[in-house]
């Protein structure tokens, strides 16, 4: 069979992918394979999306626009029930501060949250709430050497380049 050759089965697995597949507000891409497709979501890991392949009885590396409906509606279902298919230690939102339960948040209620977490440590002025005000590192990492952001300039080579010009000229007058 020759490279020119056209294989019968692949206008058909064209025809049938899905380029996009929606779960909750977030739009995977249906070219990719299902683990790929689910860790590109917020709040789902490599690892996660392993599980959730492996909960809903899905190839992990089968490629997410091209399985069936049911198969589909399964990983959506593992998605928004994670913490029926995963330990306690795996999900992202354990014992919430005002609800106290725990829950595995995804898309942008993930980002919701985390905003949320944020701006409440900034209120009751926490050590970690105080780091985030004042733009700092936030756990514990080196700040002597590294983080500067704030107008450190190296040399201007340039600049030092016309100063010696000029005095070269000025001191041949």
């Amino acid at each position: 069979m020759s490279a020119e050759e056209p294989q019968d089965d692949a206008p058909e697995e064209e025809e049938n992918l899905r380029y996009f597949v929606r779960i909750g507000q977030t739009d995977l891409d249906g070219t990719k394979t299902v683990e790929r497709s689910l860790s590109d979501m917020k709040g789902i890991g490599k690892r996660t999306a392993r599980i959730v392949a492996d909960a809903a009885g899905v190839d992990r590396t089968a490629t997410f626009g091209l399985l069936d409906e049911d198969d589909i509606e399964s990983v959506v279902d593992v998605v928004e029930n994670f913490t029926d298919h995963a330990p306690e230690w795996m999900i992202n939102r354990r014992d919430d501060f005002y609800t106290g339960e725990t829950t595995h948040e995804t898309g942008s209620d993930f980002e919701q949250k985390r905003r949320h977490d944020i701006n409440r440590m900034k209120m009751i002025n926490s050590y970690k709430g105080v780091r985030h005000k004042r733009g700092q590192k936030v756990r514990g990492q080196r700040t002597k050497s590294t983080g500067r952001t704030e107008g450190t300039i190296g040399v201007n080579v340039e600049a030092i380049k016309e100063e010696q010009a000029a005095e070269a000229e000025g001191g041949d007058e």
